[in-house]
């Protein structure tokens, strides 16, 4: 069964209702830094990274130390707010966060299984870098639980799953701590 090592990326130099692709700021790099440490010695594996700048300047340090690029997948990218205005997208993701999957919008719940598929897609033990909700969807897909949110995701925490081609399963949650939606 393959292994997909989902890392929350690092923390953003503006939140979901300040900036639409947002890098890393100074303790983001930080802890992009020490998620390659945490890989030091362990033997490469295949990378991917959702295509916002805040995923992939999270995945650079351990890229750089594998001599890899990760693959970039764009369904594991951030939950989509398209049309929204940045003062408006925070008020909504709060809402969205506090709901059940079977309440949201067909397009949410079209990106969650997009999320889902392209994880039991991965031919291969993979670590991936994502988003928090992305990091939920998936979660709450494995543990068939319908809840937007099952659990915290911190900055840089690194959530395990494994599946068999029909379904995730959860090996480990990561670390979590409380998101501040800014």
């Amino acid at each position: 069964m393959p292994r997909i090592h989902l890392i929350r990326h690092g923390r953003a130099a503006a939140g979901f209702g300040e900036a639409l692709d947002p890098g890393l700021d100074d303790l983001g790099r930080t802890q992009a830094e020490a998620v390659a440490a945490r890989w030091t010695g362990r033997p490469a594996i295949a990378l991917a990274a959702s295509p916002l700048r805040r995923t992939q300047e999270t995945a650079a340090p351990l890229a750089r130390l594998w001599s890899a690029a990760p693959r970039i997948e764009p369904r594991i990218a951030e939950i989509p707010s398209p049309g929204m205005a940045l003062s408006e997208r925070a008020i909504w993701l709060a809402e969205v966060m506090k709901g059940r999957w079977g309440q949201q919008a067909a397009e949410l719940c079209a990106w969650r299984e997009a999320v889902v598929r392209a994880l039991l897609e991965v031919p291969a033990d993979t670590v991936a870098f994502t988003h928090f909700i992305a990091i939920n969807a998936a979660a709450s897909a494995a543990m068939d639980d319908d809840r937007v949110i099952v659990f915290r995701p911190d900055y840089c925490s690194e959530t395990v799953l494994e599946h068999d081609g029909r379904r995730l399963k959860v090996v480990q949650l990561g670390a979590e701590a409380e998101t501040v939606i800014r």
